[in-house]
This record gives structure tokens, sequence and C-alpha cells, in this order.
């Protein structure tokens, strides 16, 4: 009796003992995203076929979310490995920014590069005759999702122009396409929304509808300071528009959480630098992204695999 229960337990140990292998072979990797009308959605997917095709045993999910603070929120909770988000949103997460949609810090995030700029972009219906900032006074906006990224970016622009949220008729609180139908049906005048360049719901508002890219100027983007800096909207960007505007840009970053190991996170890293005509292909926001660049800045710590990658192609020493 004692023999059998002692080959039992063996065996039984060592049918456990497969299991944590079977496990780890088995790579689980959801990057989150933003709304599918937007730029990092597009990127989210050709990210995660690329990491399906090329990081063995690995299983991938896009998820599209409300973007930057939801992003970060999920990373830090385990239900993420691979995000999006704004530069100013991942120093508020850091700092727990409790106004910023972050209850404490959230201080197992960590960067995998800093990517492309995201540029304010304010669309007004043409008829609205808004132009400029002090237009918009009295006149009915949508500024994003309730305490998104791009909501934060509406805020930090209208407080460094003198301007609140009660200056305007009506504030709505809607994503890129819900925003983009509102003014489409006469029922919305005006949009602040932050994303790459080109991005995919102006283009198609612009193709239909006669539209006013708001200027935002030099001196008020210097009030915010970084990770602010004064941009430019190159002219013939959308239909009609036939002059450059001037706007401000933030930073984006693509982050993880410290639980992710660091194989994981060195392939992500390395695997995006690699594929980065693939990338371009999906957005072309991806020009944008380069190596030179990745480890500029950054607001939080890079995770050891990433930094892996940055000491094997000489970019830290």
């Amino acid at each position: 009796m004692f023999r059998r229960t002692t080959l039992s337990a063996a065996a039984a140990a060592a049918v456990l003992s497969l299991q944590p292998q079977v496990a780890a072979a088995q790579e689980f990797i959801n990057v989150l995203t933003g709304g599918t009308s937007g730029v990092y959605y597009p990127l989210g997917v050709g990210l995660s076929e690329i990491y399906a095709e090329n990081i063995e045993g690995a299983r991938t999910q896009v998820q599209a979310t409300k973007a930057s603070v939801e992003n970060l929120n999920l990373l830090a909770q385990r239900k993420g490995e691979l995000a999006f988000a704004l530069g100013d949103s991942v120093t508020l997460a850091w700092e727990g920014n409790e106004e910023a949609g972050f209850p404490r810090p959230l201080k197992n995030l960590r960067a995998i590069a800093a990517i492309y700029p995201n540029f304010i972009q304010i669309v007004a219906d043409a008829s609205s005759g808004v132009t400029t900032l002090e237009d918009l006074k009295g006149k009915t906006l949508s500024v994003g999702a309730p305490a998104s990224g791009t909501e934060l970016n509406a805020r930090a622009i209208f407080g460094a122009a003198g301007m609140s949220y009660e200056d305007l008729a009506k504030v709505e609180y809607l994503p890129y396409a819900e925003s983009a139908e509102l003014i489409k049906n006469r029922q919305l005048q005006a949009t602040l929304q932050s994303s790459g360049l080109g991005v995919a719901f102006i283009k198609d508002l612009s193709s239909t509808h006669d539209i006013n890219l708001v200027s935002i100027p030099a001196e008020v983007v210097e009030k915010i300071g970084a990770p602010y800096q004064p941009a430019v909207i190159p002219a013939g960007t959308y239909s009609g528009q036939d002059a450059d505007v001037p706007t401000a840009a933030v930073g984006n970053l693509l982050v993880t959480h410290e639980d992710v190991s660091e194989e994981t996170a060195y392939q992500m890293t390395k695997l995006m630098f690699d594929n980065l005509d693939r990338l371009k292909s999906a957005h072309a926001a991806a020009g944008n992204i380069k190596p030179e660049t990745a480890i500029e800045a950054l607001p939080i710590p890079l995770h050891p695999g990433a930094e892996k990658y940055y000491r094997e192609i000489g970019l830290i020493q």
C-alpha cells in the first residue's frame, strides 16, 4: 500500500511538474489600442500579426479601447501585454494623478519605445466659421471619451489658452467616429482629437464635408511645456486643406508591465523595428518610428527586455 501510494504521488508530481512548462510555451500577447478609426488600432493589428508569425508559441489579440488612460490601467492590472499611450498620460499614470483617471501610482509600467507623435487636431464644420480657439466660444465641441488621453489634451490646450469648457455651448465626450457622424449630421460643430496625421475619420469627413482645421498658436503650446511641442499639420493632409495649420504634438509610447518576461519584451521591441516597412503599410504614422528616438525623454523605466535590444544595437552603452 505504501509503495503504491508513493508511486502515485511521484506520478502526480511528475504531471504537475510538466504543467508550468506547457503554460510557458503558450505566450499570450494582448495589444491594447484605441478606437478602430484611429491610428493605434491599425498599428496594433500590424504588430499583433508580426508577433503571431515570429514569436514561437505566441497567441495574439488586438483590443479596441478608449486608448491611453484605459490602456494604462488595463496594463497595470495585467490585462494586456503591450499598449499604445500618450506620453503625458504615461507621466500622470506613473505619478498616480487621480483627476486624470489614475487613483494610484502605476509603478509596474515599463517602456518599450517612444514611437510617433500625436497631433492635436481640432476639426470644425466650415459653416460654423470656427478657425481659431477663440472662435470655439459658444460652440458645441467633442473632446474625446471621458478622462481619455485626448480629453486630457483638451484640458491642457484650453487651460493654456485661458479658456475652459464653460466657454462652450455644450461639451460632448465622444471618440473619433461618433464625433464625425455628429458633424456630418449638423448636430456638432467641432471636435478635438489627438491622433497621428492622416487619421481615417478626418480623411473621411473631409472627403464629403467642408471642414476647417483650427489653429493652436505656438505660444499657447509653449505655455503647457513638455511633453507638448509646437507642430504643424502640413497643407494637403486633408481634402480642402490649402495651408499649413499650427498645432501641438505629444509623443506616443509603447508600454508594457514588469511581469512580461524579458525575452518577450525583447522580441516585441526587436520585431517592431525589424518590420517598420510592414507597419508603414498599416498606417503612414509608422514612418516616424525610429530606433534613434525610441529612448528619448521616457517618463518611466525601460523594460529590461527592451533595454537589451537597445544595448544590442548600440543605443545604450
